[in-house]
């Protein structure tokens, strides 16, 4: 499949959390204004249709473009601009960052099924804000990391007490009722959200236990039965009865 091509990911990312930081100070308490809280399903269904619309008609995706180290759900972020330009969409959804909001839109499966799904930037900003936390205590404690409880033998959950700052109070875009967790992997000191309890919830409502394999990236589930992808991830497979999250190959 062809792909348009724009600016290139990793520089516009930075452009949006450097934009963020200085108008706002802290993108977290966006996710109180009203076009944050809408139905997502509203702005999503207007989305994929300008998508197949502007795929079926030029045979590329209307996205920005990446490159091989981009994380597989942050990869593939749709250019609004061509959109617009090409006249299959007339306004920029309200709770887009384009629009002042706190999600990037983004597409999944896209070599064979474009769909919409929606990136939360205040989660990828909150996890942003503990990697820098994370590094300088590495530099400050000879490449140490803060102990942490133990998840399994590569990874472990941020201890914030010994990090020295106060946890993100980041709502999870899966279940509003839980605040994010975050972990580390115990070898290169790169921090996660934790999606286990996310998915364990999706796993018991549908009884989908019996059904999963064990190389199955459980993350799918997520986006499979959700608007939402899941950011700043590792892979999680079934083990022991319950999402444990993976070293990335």
């Amino acid at each position: 499949m062809k792909i348009a091509r724009g600016v290139g990911y990793g520089r516009w990312i930075g452009m949006i959390l450097s934009m963020v930081l200085l108008l706002s100070g802290c993108a977290y308490p966006k996710e109180l204004r009203k076009e944050n809280q809408i139905n997502p399903a509203e702005f999503i269904t207007v989305v994929q249709q300008a998508v197949d619309l502007f795929h079926e008609k030029t045979g590329v995706l209307p996205i920005k473009n990446s490159d091989m180290t981009t994380p597989l759900y942050e990869k593939y972020v749709i250019d609004f601009a061509k959109l617009k330009k090409s006249n299959y969409l007339s306004t920029v959804p309200a709770n887009a960052f384009e629009s002042g909001g706190i999600f990037i839109y983004v597409l999944v499966d896209a070599e064979t099924k474009p769909t919409v799904k929606l990136m939360d930037l205040s989660a990828y900003q909150s996890v942003e804000d503990v990697q820098k936390k994370i590094n300088d205590y590495k530099a400050s404690h000879d490449g140490k990391l803060p102990a942490g409880i133990a998840i399994n033998e590569a990874f472990e959950y941020v201890d914030f007490n010994n990090l020295g700052m106060k946890a993100p109070e980041i709502k999870s875009v899966y279940n509003r009722q839980n605040l994010v967790t975050y972990l580390v992997n115990k070898q290169t000191g790169e921090v996660a959200i934790d999606y286990a309890m996310d998915m364990m919830k999706f796993i018991q409502d549908q009884g989908l236990a019996s059904s999963l394999k064990p190389d199955q990236d459980l993350r799918e589930i997520l986006v499979n039965k959700s608007y939402f992808v899941p950011i700043r991830s590792f892979p999680y497979h079934w083990q022991n009865n319950q999402p444990l999250p993976q070293v990335t190959p």
